[in-house]
């Protein structure tokens, strides 16, 4: 059995109340990393040209408002 076969038993284990708090766990745990991701490639500048595109098209007028 594989870790992540063991960790898929284990949630299926769980009561509603510790799923409950799993799944809010999960998320911030997710979101964290998904942030950390998102600050290195920025400054590792992995993220310029699609900003750069982005702004291209902003100057050119074709973005619109929210």
């Amino acid at each position: 059995m594989t870790k992540l076969e063991k960790i898929e038993r284990e949630i299926e284990a769980l009561g509603p109340e510790e799923l409950s708090h799993f799944r809010a766990w999960f998320a911030a745990f997710d979101a964290a990393n998904w942030d950390a991701r998102i600050d290195s490639d920025a400054a590792s500048g992995k993220l310029d040209a699609l900003a750069e595109r982005a702004l291209t098209a902003h100057r050119d007028g074709r973005t619109r408002p929210l």
